[in-house]
């Protein structure tokens, strides 16, 4: 009886031995899973990657809104041909053609606070202007640079024409969400593919109307 239970149990372990070493012999049995769930480990995954030291990619350009395209419009005034009128509560300027029409742009004016009204002439024209931040808005904001050379990046943008008697201009901007917005110190703002337009239009000396916040469209004497 020993002798034939010994016997049993040496076949089972042999057996159990072959059977372990036939499993892993063969290739590793595959289990199919939903690659789905696994995407939850990426977080944390990266969490541990290094830090990307480039530059973000700069935001999509966000287009002004269709109303203020560059568009000859009728605009009856007695105000002479090449003449600026600038329509602060609408957001548009004008150069006046003559024969009740007019050249009307989209434009950024001065935030609350800082919108004004009058008649200058433009002292001055430049070509991607550098930038000085007058005295008064570095008492308001110290952190802005003193000097800035003209360029792309340039807040004045392509063109400027300076406004005589003040520290104001009608400019161009890299910003061109911000046209129609009120958001500035007091100039006025266009695209830059507008300000070129209207620069190469507008001589030195031309009269600039500057109309109240609650002014009407139509300038007159």
């Amino acid at each position: 009886m020993f002798r034939t239970a010994l016997r049993t149990s040496f076949a089972a372990v042999a057996l159990a031995a072959a059977v372990s070493t036939q499993a892993f012999a063969g290739p590793l049995p595959f289990f199919p899973f939903d690659p789905q769930p696994m995407a939850a480990y990426t977080p944390r995954a990266a969490a541990y990657a290094p830090v990307e030291t480039e530059q973000a990619a700069p935001p999509p350009v966000v287009a002004a809104p269709s109303r203020f395209k560059r568009q000859v419009v009728s605009y009856p005034t007695n105000e002479a041909p090449g003449t600026i009128v600038v329509d602060t509560p609408n957001t548009y300027l004008y150069l006046v053609l003559g024969n009740g029409q007019a050249m009307r742009y989209g434009i950024g004016v001065g935030r609350d606070g800082f919108t004004w009204a009058g008649t200058k002439t433009v002292e001055k024209k430049a070509e991607w202007p550098d930038w000085r931040p007058p005295q008064e808005m570095l008492e308001r904001q110290p952190y802005l640079p003193r000097f800035m050379a003209g360029g792309p990046e340039n807040p004045l943008g392509a063109r400027a024409m300076y406004l005589s008697g003040s520290v104001y201009r009608i400019h161009g901007t890299n910003a061109p969400s911000t046209i129609g917005q009120r958001v500035s110190s007091g100039c006025f703002r266009l695209k830059n593919e507008d300000v070129i337009d209207l620069y190469n239009r507008v001589k030195v000396g031309a009269k600039v109307v500057v109309l109240p916040m609650s002014g009407s469209r139509t300038a007159s004497r």
